[in-house]
């Protein structure tokens, strides 16, 4: 059993998510410029890449525009993984002050890599297939409709629209903690989707408006970063580095926060009780533990 405070909410994360990464602010700055900050340059050269890997059709062959979308799709794949490997982990033993440095936190990406990679390819195919029988339905009921209401083609759009968001956001919420339990229990695949599941129950709104927040920040950097195209001169310049720092800072905190979801889960299902043993043989445990500051958000006392 546990007693959780009033920070179990959504401001309580945020605010958790703050306070470690200041705490540990060396360690997520390293990795962030080693993991973080290529893709934040992906993230910003999105549209010029795929802008010049359009189909030309004065080229008869597209092979070379394929391999800049393949080669680019790989580097995404491949640091995501990386970034979310070594910061999933440095939070996770950040909770309990263990010694954190960015040697450790990289040499974490060897145990979970191919884990990680497994489980973000099968939530890839689980999403694909979904939203393909979707699309087969929807068409279906199209087709069979067709002709009955000449507004019925927009309808159609909206209604497909908003269900495969919904379906979206659904699976971002049951299984945004997948990840950090691939890492942290080293469960991957749908066991791991399962996991997540069971964890979630009882924080789906808190596990939402993280998808929301997130979201909405990556959509309003993205408008910034794409909003006039390439002007040139000094503005583009100071909007790119904008972007860039914002975009990398972004991305931390939000892996930092579902792992610190997944520790209020834990707690909330009792599932901590082995770890704080071992952790401190006192009455009850502050988690995450004061920085040498005041300690406080969540406290586990046993009953």
């Amino acid at each position: 059993m546990a007693t959780l405070d009033h920070s179990l909410n959504f401001w309580g994360i945020l605010s958790e998510t703050k306070r470690i990464t200041r705490a540990n602010s060396s360690n997520y700055l390293a990795l962030s410029i080693l993991f973080l900050l290529p893709l934040s340059f992906a993230f910003v050269l999105h549209p010029f890449i795929f802008s010049y890997s359009a189909p030309d059709p004065t080229i008869p062959s597209p092979r070379k525009s394929n391999l800049v979308i393949a080669v680019y799709v790989f580097f995404v794949f491949l640091f995501s993984i990386f970034a979310t490997g070594s910061i999933t982990y440095s939070t996770f033993h950040g909770f309990y002050g263990r010694p954190v440095n960015y040697i450790s936190s990289i040499k974490s990406i060897l145990s979970s890599f191919f884990t990680l990679l497994a489980t973000s390819i099968a939530y890839q195919i689980t999403l694909f297939n979904i939203f393909s029988f979707i699309w087969l339905v929807g068409i279906a009921v199209y087709q069979y409709y067709e002709g009955v209401d000449s507004n019925y083609s927009l309808a159609f759009v909206i209604c497909m629209t908003i269900l495969i968001l919904v379906v979206t956001f659904c699976f971002q919420v049951e299984w945004s903690l997948a990840y950090v339990v691939v890492v942290v229990e080293s469960k991957w695949g749908f066991n791991s989707f399962k996991k997540s599941s069971h964890l979630i129950k009882g924080m789906k709104w808190i596990a939402l408006s993280l998808v929301l927040y997130y979201g909405i920040l990556t959509v309003l950097l993205a408008s910034t970063a794409y909003l006039g195209g390439v002007n040139g001169g000094w503005g583009f310049i100071i909007r790119t580095v904008f972007v860039l720092v914002l975009m990398t800072a972004l991305m931390l905190h939000c892996i930092v926060a579902y792992t610190v979801l997944y520790m209020y889960c834990k707690v909330l299902h009792g599932e901590m009780a082995f770890e704080i043993a071992e952790e401190s043989a006192a009455d009850y445990v502050s988690l995450p533990i004061d920085d040498g500051q005041v300690p406080r958000v969540l406290y586990v006392v046993p009953h």
